[in-house]
């Protein structure tokens, strides 16, 4: 009888608390998570930008003119870089989709114009993006692309003063 009172272990009753204290704190976390994540890709595609700006300002310097698509930018399938595929982002850039974002360069007249869109709204990202060769960054929060006309981001225009 004195064996059975001096048992070790937990009851029934502990453990399910235990359980409600951990699920009560995973509710509170994942949330939390997951914005911290959209922040965190969102600032990872601006900073795409600002790199897609960069090697712009580098091919125009090399070949005359603006890049008129990521493949122009990227790294040649073979041989030495040249103006079709400059070697001056990496491949993942270069193919458009990076950390849960579509980046898009189209070439207009005297210029050139970056989109990036999350790939899934609302889990990948909650802005997209718009910037051109002026090099300010502008957003939209919501599902459609971001504009010429679309307000400039708090980091471009910090950048700015």
């Amino acid at each position: 009888m004195l064996n059975r009172r001096q048992r070790r272990g937990f009851s029934l009753i502990e453990l399910l608390i235990v359980i409600a204290i951990i699920l009560v704190i995973i509710t509170i976390a994942v949330p939390k998570y997951q914005k911290t994540q959209i922040f965190v890709r969102e600032t990872a595609a601006m900073k795409a930008i600002q790199t897609i700006h960069t090697m712009e300002i580098q091919y125009q310097s090399q070949y005359g003119r603006f890049a008129v698509s990521l493949t122009e930018l990227g790294p040649p399938a073979s041989g030495a870089p040249n103006p079709a595929s400059a070697d001056l982002i990496g491949n993942d850039l270069a193919n458009s989709v990076k950390q849960g974002y579509k980046f898009t360069v189209a070439g207009v007249p005297g210029g050139y114009t970056i989109n990036a869109n999350p790939v899934v709204y609302g889990s990948d990202g909650s802005r997209t993006f718009y910037s051109d060769q002026t090099m300010v960054i502008r957003e939209n929060y919501g599902p459609e692309p971001a504009t010429v006309s679309s307000k400039e981001t708090g980091v471009a225009a910090s950048a700015a003063k």
